[in-house]
């Protein structure tokens, strides 16, 4: 990692401290840079906005993609204090960033009480398998 990258990285973890010191939500925060420059950052506010898709990831793609005016990240870089969970990771996939970089593993973040695991073993189940159950009800020919 180069200097640059360093303080993005420092960035998203200052980020996500100062959520747990504001009572924010969850340890998490990202920071969305282009050109060397960040555009975008986001905190978690599951909590605090009762919204379960208002991760840190999540919340800096949508103020990234806000200010780019277009719903693609070309040619940015996501840094994420700790590695995205399967949600986040949809939508940066969507999003299609150049690069992810996170400092803390999903492991780290099991141990802090944020264990994504039993989702990354129900994602290779079958729908009608999963925990909560999920039946296709009618297909694209009978609407």
């Amino acid at each position: 990692m180069n200097e640059d990258q360093k303080l993005f990285m420092a960035e998203a973890i200052k980020l996500a401290r100062q959520n747990i010191s504001n009572g924010n939500g969850g340890p998490f925060g990202a920071v969305v840079v282009k050109d060397g420059i960040i555009i975008a950052k986001g905190s978690n506010h599951v909590t605090t906005w009762n919204d379960p898709t208002a991760h840190a990831e999540v919340v800096a793609i949508r103020e990234a993609c806000l200010k780019l005016g277009y719903f693609q990240l070309d040619g940015c870089d996501i840094y994420c204090s700790c590695e995205p969970c399967p949600m986040c990771l949809g939508a940066i996939y969507w999003a299609r960033p150049d690069r992810i970089f996170y400092a803390a593993a999903r492991e780290d973040a099991a141990k802090a009480g944020f264990d994504d695991e039993f989702i990354y073993r129900e994602l290779g189940m079958t729908p009608d398998s999963r925990s909560i159950p999920a039946k296709q009800f009618c297909g694209m020919k009978q609407l």
